[in-house]
């Protein structure tokens, strides 16, 4: 009886953590996602949730700031133009989930151009389909 207690409480505890550690691959397709942004001056925000698009390995997420002075963001190194002219500055960027991502974006709201630091985290338990 013992035996057969400790057999189930392995399969369980085995159970637990494939369901804890694995992740679940998002089909192609539209979604939304809770982003938090932290850095900078803290006097600029984005909207939450951002649209997410997943096609393949790739996920991309629209990013609209609270203002519309900024000219680009930078990404891994990458420079990403404003995907609009009118509104708040928007962005197409791709973005990884439940992991803190460290960006940079070009703002002109000052009397010159500043890169600012922050740093988006997408909460993957927060997708819901759009």
């Amino acid at each position: 009886m013992k035996r057969i207690i400790a057999i189930v409480l392995s399969v369980l505890c085995i159970c637990l953590c494939l369901t804890a550690c694995g992740e679940t691959k998002l089909a192609d397709g539209k979604y939304t996602v809770n982003v938090t942004l932290s850095g900078g001056s803290g006097r600029a925000s984005i909207e939450s949730p951002a649209a997410l698009t997943v096609e393949g390995e790739k996920l991309t997420a629209t990013i609209v700031w609270s203002s519309r002075f900024y000219e680009y963001m930078l990404v891994d190194g990458v420079r990403y133009e404003p995907i609009q002219t009118e509104g708040n500055s928007t962005f197409e960027i791709p973005v990884v989930l439940d992991q803190d991502m460290k960006v940079s974006a070009c703002t002109v709201a000052m009397a010159e151009p500043h890169e600012i630091e922050y740093t988006l985290h997408f909460d993957r338990s927060s997708v819901k389909g759009a």
